[in-house]
């Protein structure tokens, strides 16, 4: 006796529904490329490169900086003032710049993928 098995429907994804965490990676090193940065000021600046909506969650960004640090890319150093408490001020790599050269080549030609599917979809239109 065959037993058939039954598929559950998918969940229909909206348009442009993406993981918030995909492009976190390359978002906090070209922040760092930009300027060294603190934890804090990461979140509620890491929105502007438009892959997450809003302020970003802090546990995330805490834990990419942790990842990102265990494996060289960025590196860390307490900074006190005399009138505040002590921040962990991140900084980026050598090889952490490198790793977001290749982000760049990948995202690039993520982009001329995107274009050439709209160009497709924009011929078929015509018809």
């Amino acid at each position: 006796m065959s037993r058939k098995t039954m598929k559950t429907p998918k969940k229909v994804r909206r348009p442009g529904s993406k993981k918030p965490e995909r492009y976190m990676q390359p978002s906090i090193l070209i922040s760092l490329k930009q300027k060294p940065s603190y934890g804090y000021e990461l979140i509620q600046n890491i929105s502007q490169f438009g892959f997450i909506e809003g302020k970003a969650p802090p546990g995330m960004i805490y834990r990419h900086l942790r990842d990102l640090e265990e494996n060289g890319l960025v590196s860390s150093e307490w900074q006190t003032d005399e009138t505040g408490p002590a921040k962990r001020i991140y900084h980026l790599t050598e090889e952490g710049g490198e790793v977001l050269d290749y982000w760049i080549v990948y995202m690039k030609s993520q982009a001329e993928n995107l274009l050439s599917f709209i160009d497709i979809y924009r011929d078929l239109e015509k018809e």
